[in-house]
């Protein structure tokens, strides 16, 4: 039975719970930065699947790093060692610089991790008093929907009536690094971690000012608190750096990845930290029967070594200075632009309307009509991430995409 894009999306709004609004159109393919509908209309991906494919889709070396190892074995637990996961620890740990990983599947997982280990560090090392931990986030953050993690959100969709709430959690400011200090100040014999991403994604890709994140690793370091980077968005040559943290030098005491750990084509997570920190779990107190699987193990390091062979960090930065320099000049023409910001290719444009307006969502509908892929994020933003693999012709080719978008569009 041949179905149409409108009875495969009958289908999941008949099927599936209502937990996203996906823009109408029905994926079936991918290959590098493009992909095609059911019906095989091609379009430009400017999401990236929120940065998990910056390898684009359907890499060959990936996918036979796949292959390969889903005929020989594919999970075992952690009951049992295995032959790839030694492999892999041992090289994500020497290729970010640190002692120890623990791995697991998703993003939100790996915040969780880091959290459960910051705390641990906390009561067992900083000498914290049972039951007073607390980790600092900041304001707009992302971290993923889990309970606990909804708990130190301010965006209401993902909080409201989800509570009870997880405590042990104080909000500072984005790029407010006085906020940080005067928290710590405040707090500093229970504070055991500081919580942040370099850039935020979702939010609308805030990037903060130049020395942000270096001033709050010295406030961290000088009073004992872990400096935590949640790079599961902006890591793995996103920001036109193999981490976005590489931009100020700094290395956080605890890094968490995911999506583009596996080129977008198995859920990978990880987080890292030296052997001070990391030791303060035992056998029993952490785990997931997924996590450090072969399968994952054997396309996470693919995954990695293409981004490297293919210099896709410096690919992102190049091609991000050419895209937000061709945004600007179109500024000027349509009064619905209001800015755009960003580094390497995790870029977003800023819509001169309110946040409850559907200009945006209008925008993206457009773009979709004529070829190109993106979503609004926050009402009035578009996020656009294509794969970092995007050839400059072809990062040309789609800004006119833009610009014919725009010049059709009718507010």
């Amino acid at each position: 039975m041949n179905l149409t894009s409108k009875d495969l999306i009958e289908l999941e709004n008949q099927y599936g719970a209502h937990n996203y609004h996906p823009l109408p159109v029905v994926l079936d393919r991918g290959e590098g930065a493009f992909v095609w509908d059911i019906e095989g209309r091609k379009y430009f991906d400017f999401l990236s699947a929120y940065s998990a494919v910056n390898q684009g889709h359907s890499h060959p070396r990936i996918l036979d790093a796949l292959v390969k190892q889903s005929q020989k074995l594919t999970l075992t637990s952690r009951a049992f060692y295995n032959s790839e996961l030694g492999k892999y620890e041992k090289y994500i740990t020497e290729l970010f610089g640190y002692e120890k990983v623990l791995p697991m599947n998703t993003g939100a997982e790996a915040v969780e991790t880091a959290i459960k280990i910051a705390r641990k560090w906390g009561y067992e090392k900083k000498g914290i008093p049972s039951g007073e931990a607390k980790i600092l986030v900041c304001s707009g953050n992302f971290h993923g929907r889990t309970t606990t993690i909804i708990s130190f959100s301010n965006d209401e969709d993902a909080r409201n009536n989800f509570n009870p709430y997880t405590s042990g959690f104080i909000t500072v400011e984005y790029n407010d690094v006085e906020s940080l200090r005067l928290a710590i100040e405040k707090n500093k014999d229970t504070i055991c971690g500081f919580l942040v991403e370099p850039i935020q994604g979702e939010a609308g890709v805030n990037v903060p000012d130049e020395g942000y994140l270096s001033a709050c690793y010295e406030i961290c370091k000088a009073n004992n608190v872990l400096f935590i980077a949640d790079e599961i968005q902006t890591g793995i040559a996103r920001t036109g750096k193999m981490l976005a943290v590489d931009h100020e030098n700094l290395k956080p005491d605890m890094l968490i990845l995911g999506k583009a750990l596996s080129g977008g084509v198995y859920p990978v997570s990880a987080v890292l930290a030296n052997d001070e920190i990391m030791d303060v779990i035992k056998p029993g107190q952490h785990g997931s029967t997924y996590g450090g699987n072969p399968l994952a193990c054997a396309v996470a390091i693919e995954a990695l070594e293409v981004v490297i062979d293919e210099n896709l960090a410096e690919k992102a930065e190049n091609l991000g200075k050419i895209f937000r320099s061709e945004i600007e000049k179109m500024i000027p023409e349509f009064s619905f632009l209001k800015s755009v910001r960003g580094k390497g290719l995790l870029n977003a444009v800023l819509i001169n309307d309110t946040p409850e307006s559907s200009t945006a969502w209008d925008l993206c509908v457009e773009m979709m009509n004529n070829g190109l892929l993106a979503k609004p994020t926050h009402g009035n933003i578009i996020r656009f991430a294509p794969p970092l693999v995007i050839s400059e012709a072809d990062l040309h080719a789609a800004i006119e995409v833009l610009r014919l978008s725009f010049m059709n569009f009718k507010k």
